[in-house]
C-alpha cells in the first residue's frame, strides 16, 4: 500500500468514527438485578436493539441481586450525568422508589421492567409519580393461572403432594408470588404442600433445596415454581432419586428455551412467559419517547405484549410452531 492510499484509509476510518460518535443520540442506562442472569441479559439485549435503532447507546450496571448496591448505582449514575434515560429491573420494587423520585426530580426519564415500582406488586400504572414507563407482569394473576394448573392436574390425586420453589423469600414480589400460590393450592382439599425450597433463580441452589426436599418427602407429585432456572436443577435432583420427571407436573417461569425444548419433548408441562427482549425493547422505546418528547405509552402489560399468550403449555406451542424463546436460561 502506497503512503497516499494509507492516508486515504485513516482519513476514512477518522470520519466514520466521528461520523458513529455524531449519530449516537444519547445514553440509556439499563440496570439489571444481575447482570449474571440470563433474563436480564436478555432484557438488556432488547434494550440495546431498541436503544441502538433509535440513535442511541446503552450501558447495563450488575446489580448482583443487592437492593442497596442498586439503589446507590442508580443514584451515582445520576450524580454523573453522561446518561439521558434509565430502565430499571428492580431488586426491592417498593425500597426503590427512592431512588426513582430522584432522578424523576432531576428530570431524567426512567422505566421499571418486569415490576412496578412501589408498594402494590400488582398495580402496573404508576404508583411514583412521574415513571415513564412500567413494562411488566402483575403476579397475582400469572401465578394464581399456575396454581390452578397445579391443582387441575391433581383433581384425581388425593393427597397430591406439592412441593413449591420460589426464588427467595427476601424478595418482595417473590413472597406475594408465595402466598398467591398457597391460597390457591389451599383451596383444594386433596393438595397438600410439603415444602417450600428457594432456588435464587439459579440451578444449583434449585438443585440442592429439591434434594433436600425429597430426602424429607417420598412422594411428590408436582413441582410449582417461579422460574425454569429453578426446574433445571429440579430435575436432576428427581432424577438423582429415582423419579422420571415426565411423570411429575412441573411448571416454572419465564420461557427460556431449556423450558420450551423440555414442553415440547413432555419432560415439563408450562412456563409463564415474561418475555424478557421484547420487555426490554418495549421500555426502551418508550423512555426514548419521552427523553425526545414524544406520547409515551407510560403502562404496558407482559401478559399480553407478548408474541404468544403468556401461559405456554404444549398446547400453545403446538398452535406456534415455530415460536423461538427470547433468552436461554
Amino acid at each position: 500500500m502506497n503512503r497516499r492510499a494509507a492516508l486515504l484509509l485513516a482519513l476514512a476510518a477518522s470520519l466514520g468514527a466521528h461520523a458513529g460518535a455524531v449519530h449516537a443520540e444519547g445514553k440509556i442506562a439499563y440496570f439489571a438485578a444481575a447482570s449474571q442472569n440470563g433474563f436480564n441479559q436478555a432484557t438488556y439485549e432488547g434494550v440495546q436493539e431498541a436503544a441502538a435503532r433509535l440513535g442511541y447507546e446503552s450501558e447495563i450496571f450488575d446489580g448482583q441481586f443487592d437492593a442497596a448496591l442498586q439503589y446507590s448505582q442508580i443514584e451515582d449514575v445520576l450524580a454523573g450525568g453522561q446518561f439521558d434515560g434509565m430502565i430499571v429491573a428492580p431488586n426491592d420494587s417498593v425500597g426503590i422508589a427512592g431512588a426513582f423520585e430522584q432522578v424523576i426530580a432531576a428530570g431524567v426519564p426512567i422505566g421499571t421492567v418486569l415490576f412496578p415500582v412501589g408498594p402494590e406488586l400488582n398495580v402496573l400504572e404508576p404508583q411514583v409519580e412521574g415513571i415513564t414507563v412500567t413494562a411488566a407482569s402483575p403476579p397475582v394473576p400469572g401465578a394464581t393461572h399456575q396454581a390452578e394448573l397445579v391443582a387441575a392436574h391433581c383433581a384425581d390425586k388425593d393427597p397430591c403432594n406439592v412441593v413449591i420453589i420460589i426464588g427467595a423469600k427476601i424478595f418482595p414480589f417473590d413472597n406475594l408470588r408465595l402466598e398467591t400460590f398457597e391460597k390457591v393450592l389451599a383451596g383444594h382439599a386433596n393438595v397438600n404442600v410439603v415444602a417450600v425450597g428457594e432456588g435464587w433463580y439459579a440451578p444449583d441452589p434449585s438443585l440442592q433445596a429439591m434434594t433436600d426436599i425429597l430426602q424429607a418427602n417420598s412422594d411428590v407429585h408436582a413441582v410449582l415454581s417461579n422460574a425454569d432456572q429453578h426446574l433445571v436443577g429440579v430435575e436432576i435432583a428427581l432424577e438423582a432419586a429415582g423419579y422420571n420427571p415426565a411423570d411429575l407436573y412441573l411448571t416454572g417461569g419465564g420461557a427460556a428455551q431449556i423450558a420450551i425444548d423440555a414442553i415440547r419433548e413432555g419432560r415439563w408441562d408450562a412456563t409463564l412467559a415474561y418475555f424478557p427482549k421484547t420487555m426490554g425493547a418495549l421500555a426502551a422505546e418508550q423512555v426514548i419517547n419521552a427523553i425526545e418528547g414524544r406520547p409515551v405509552t407510560d403502562v404496558i402489560n407482559m401478559d399480553t405484549a407478548g408474541p404468544i399468550e403468556a401461559m405456554i403449555t404444549s398446547e400453545i406451542l403446538a398452535a406456534h410452531p415455530d415460536f423461538v424463546a427470547e433468552w436461554e436460561q
